[in-house]
């Protein structure tokens, strides 16, 4: 079928273009975006990287409460279901599918403000957030070996001295409630600066009906998100900035069914929740001669619970091929500490330059319980582990003006993670890793508002192991890899234009490319289903991506986004299966985004947003693949200075679309491989309401 049939928002958006643009009386100008997560806060005209921002009206039209509502907007972006929220994500197809056994070693970094819960970012509220950011590519110089495929951050608004409270609720489909406020205002006379504070909790049942049970909340969600922010002035030109978390979700996961539908018969359905704590201090000094001082200091703990029922089933549903039960539990806690101080020069010069050195400590433990009945065979495992990493690394970064309008910059790392890992099966790892990245780039200015830029970078991801005393030997231990990574691109942002856009094209090539796979030893047993890391020998990919953001009318927004993708395996084996010249696991060959946004002057808004992704194969360890997808989101409202009140509609024609699946044996007497697919979240209403004094 063709595209503009099942993508129908498209030529809609090119038809309109024409009347939009003389409708136009003059240019409505766009505003700044400024990129935080980078060695220094630089305008997106300014970075040679492919990036996407999207700023606070995105966040506030495009979504209600989670990052997942946005995640379709990014190009070359895609994400597991193997998790009650997004926490595994894959930029330009690289990246975990579901929980790691043994040791965190995340490919897609993620950070909340300056606290870093790569592996683990679940827990990604949108109340109260600035802007969303996502760097694509390596990011070597800059998080070194957990940003292998490019780094996420959540930018929650800072404090400013107007005082003020927000408050906010909202209702829908699916037992959906929402309540939350933001207050916050100067600090108090003699101590200069300001605070905000953020407390917002939302329910819902999380779409599955649990038919064994007669309960519609074995997969829901209750998850609350508390923030504190202060902003300090502080004597002899120090400046710093305090931020304190506390976010608790305590999900369900019943996600999975026998015949693949929103109707589950597990008798003891899983848990997929998450505390956090978290400090942040970002402290800065500008001395003599321009030079700039930073330090950001980051600690967080975290306590997460993994638990899934293993046959998706009950006695009775069983009783014919039964007994027949399995369950799986893991407790896990986390704590890091990190450290990162640098010295930035003016930049006012011809040469700017920086140097720092980064420290993370990182301790983790796993407390893992499985048990099971199948017949006469009972089943019964417990596996307690213990994990230590120290990561070092000293980099540095100089650019130099070669003309007036173009810059050339050189960025290295050289970073040493070591690591100890012990379990209670008498497994014990310390593997020590020295690994180096970076980039090289130039960027060239056409005029004030165009560049056009290009960088040669190289990442890398340390090694690791694999646990379980069935793993067998030739597997349990796997190499680093590196990635190359050449691309170039053209931008236009300018705050005296209507219209942002940029295009790139890149190729990466990765070396002992990291694979997560997985077999079953024991075909009726299905809680011996491993997941698995090896190293392929190589891989590569190359596409384009591209974004556009045009202020038609001082009424009328548009947007798009979009990316092409082709990756393949080279060399790669998964036992009797050649899968050199095949494509990577959730690496979607395209994927499309376009949106309108309307506002009258009266405070009336409406907006659509559609989207599209390519099918992608599910898994390395076998062939079956997700079909491609459309969705549409639709929001109308009223706002007026202070109050403001939106419904809105997700997933507005019911698509039905997998974001995990596993091609295995769970059903007994015969166990014979079937896919089993999770889907994401059907069609939902709601009305969000919001009033501020």
């Amino acid at each position: 079928m063709p595209l503009t049939r099942r993508f129908p928002l498209f030529p809609l958006l090119l038809a309109l273009a024409g009347p939009i643009a003389a409708l136009a009386q003059e240019p409505v100008p766009l505003e700044e975006v400024i990129v935080t997560a980078t060695l220094r806060m630089v305008p997106v005209l300014e970075l040679p990287a492919s990036v996407t921002v999207l700023g606070r009206d995105t966040v506030r039209d495009g979504a209600v409460q989670h990052l997942e509502e946005l995640l379709p907007q990014v190009p070359s972006l895609s994400w597991a279901g193997a998790s009650a929220r997004p926490r595994y994500f894959q930029l330009r197809g690289i990246g975990e599918l579901e929980q790691y056994q043994g040791a965190p070693n995340p490919s897609v970094g993620f950070l909340i403000d300056e606290i870093d819960f790569s592996g683990i970012g679940m827990v990604a509220s949108l109340f109260d957030v600035e802007q969303v950011e996502v760097l694509r590519g390596p990011q070597g110089t800059r998080y070194g070996a957990n940003a292998l495929a490019g780094l996420i951050k959540v930018k929650t608004r800072d404090p400013v001295a107007e005082p003020g409270v927000a408050l906010e609720a909202g209702a829908g489909d699916d037992g959906l409630w929402s309540a939350g406020v933001v207050t916050g205002g100067p600090l108090p006379a003699g101590a200069g600066g300001a605070w905000r504070a953020v407390l917002q909790r939302a329910q819902s049942d999380g779409f599955r009906r649990n038919a064994f049970l007669g309960r519609d909340d074995t997969n829901g969600r209750d998850e609350l998100s508390a923030r504190l922010k202060l902003h300090l002035e502080l004597p002899r030109g120090w400046r710093a900035d305090l931020g304190l978390l506390y976010l608790d979700f305590d999900n369900g996961y019943d996600a999975f069914a026998i015949d693949n539908s929103f109707q589950t018969l597990s008798d003891r359905p899983g848990r997929d929740a998450q505390r956090s704590s978290g400090v942040s201090l970002d402290a800065s000094r500008r001395g003599a001669g321009g030079l700039e001082l930073r330090s950001t200091t980051a600690w967080a703990e975290s306590d997460i619970e993994a638990s899934f029922d293993g046959d998706w089933g009950n006695d009775a549903d069983w009783s014919a091929a039964g007994p027949y039960d399995f369950f799986s539990r893991t407790l896990r806690g986390r704590r890091t500490l990190s450290e990162d101080l640098r010295l930035l020069s003016d930049t006012d010069g011809d040469w700017t330059w920086l140097a720092g050195v980064w420290l993370l400590r990182l301790e983790e433990t796993n407390r893992s319980r499985d048990d099971g009945l199948y017949l006469d065979w009972p089943y019964e495992r417990a596996l307690d582990s213990d994990y230590h990493a120290t990561s070092r690394a000293l980099y540095g970064q100089v650019e130099r003006s070669l003309t007036g309008a173009t810059r050339l910059a050189l960025g290295l790392r050289l970073e040493e993670r070591e690591a100890r890992y012990a379990d209670s099966d008498g497994a014990a790892f310390h593997p020590r890793d020295h690994m180096w990245g970076g980039q090289v780039s130039v960027t060239h200015g056409l005029d004030a508002t165009r560049s056009l830029w290009l960088a040669l970078s190289r990442g890398f991801k340390a090694g690791g192991f694999n646990i379980g005393a069935a793993v067998p030997d030739d597997r349990r231990l796997f190499d680093p890899e590196y990635l190359w990574n050449l691309e170039a691109g053209w931008k236009v942002q300018g705050m005296q234009r209507p219209l942002a856009a940029d295009v790139n094209l890149f190729y990466t090539r990765r070396e002992r490319q990291q694979v997560a796979s997985s077999l079953q030893l024991d075909p009726q047993d299905p809680l011996t289903f491993l997941f698995l890391t090896d190293n392929a020998a190589s891989g590569e990919a190359w596409g384009a991506e591209g974004s556009l953001r045009w202020r038609a009318t001082a009424r009328l927004e548009l947007g798009a986004s979009g990316s092409l993708l082709r990756s393949r395996f080279l060399g790669y084996q998964h036992g009797t299966r050649n899968l050199s010249g095949r494509a990577w696991a959730h690496a979607p060959e395209w994927k499309l985004a376009a949106s309108a946004t309307w506002r009258h002057p009266a405070g009336w808004m409406a907006r659509i947003d559609s989207s599209g992704e390519a099918g992608f194969y599910h898994d390395a360890s076998h062939d079956q693949r997700a079909g491609a997808r459309f969705l549409t989101h639709l929001r109308a409202g009223y706002e007026r200075e202070h109050w403001s009140v939106h419904a809105w509609l997700h997933n507005a024609f019911d698509r039905r679309y997998p974001v995990r699946g596993f091609f295995f044996g769970n059903e007994p007497p015969d166990f014979p491989e079937r896919l089993y697919l999770r889907f994401g979240d059907p069609r939902q209403f709601g009305v969000t309401a919001r009033y501020s004094f």
